[in-house]
């Protein structure tokens, strides 16, 4: 489904609604989308990606947030109206997946959505049903093995990094978005709901990491 207002593409899934197990990830930008989409469940996972950091939800009018081509997106995606009149009932997704780049900006953006969440569709995270995904910061090879082994910070890549260095050479890979991350890995760490790492967040949480990222700026 194609949004005429924005450049803002959804690329939906099969199910919807309630019982569905639908989930929706939002992610940074045309090349983060197209990595999701790839090794996405087409039945029940869709992506919608952002064009830059959206805009500070908190203080802008709902005219400002409907015109908003991101939260217009996602609005029309969600398919509960915004604010008042905000109906948890009618969602086409379960879940709402915020899967950023791994880096300062990612955590941005994150934190921006957030304050969108709960300034206009607060029930999302009282029905705990907003999840950030953790993305692994970068990734490890020893010398002799087939496959590097991920980290989540940059504590635990140096830690790794130096830990395998006992055995031989190694190679240490920061990523620079999800787009850099093997398919095999981002599906493993990022979109697989067996084997994934993400964080529900409830209305305190969400009001806490806002207050944090008022205070820094």
């Amino acid at each position: 489904m194609t949004f005429p207002r924005g450049p803002l593409k959804l690329d939906d899934c099969k199910s919807h609604g309630p019982g569905s197990g639908a989930e929706l990830f939002v992610v940074e930008g045309d090349s983060a989308a197209d990595s999701v989409s790839r090794v996405r469940d087409a039945a029940f996972q869709a992506v919608l990606p952002m064009q830059g950091k959206p805009l500070n939800a908190l203080k802008a009018s709902e005219k400002k947030v409907a015109g908003h081509p991101l939260f217009q997106a996602l609005a029309d995606a969600i398919g509960a109206g915004i604010g008042g009149r905000f109906d948890l009932a009618a969602c086409r997704y379960e879940r709402i997946l915020l899967l950023m780049d791994p880096d300062a900006d990612g955590i941005h953006c994150g934190v921006l959505m957030l304050m969108f969440f709960q300034r206009w569709m607060p029930a999302l995270l009282d029905a705990d049903r907003i999840e950030l995904v953790r993305p692994p910061w970068g990734e490890v090879l020893a010398a002799g093995e087939a496959a590097p082994q991920c980290a989540f910070s940059e504590p635990e890549l140096q830690q790794l990094a130096d830990s395998l260095r006992e055995r031989g050479a190694v190679v240490a890979r920061r990523y620079r978005g999800l787009a850099a991350i093997e398919p095999s890995v981002l599906a493993a760490t990022c979109v697989a709901p067996g084997s994934r790492r993400t964080s529900r967040v409830s209305a305190a949480e969400a009001a806490s990491l806002i207050g944090i990222l008022n205070g820094i700026q």
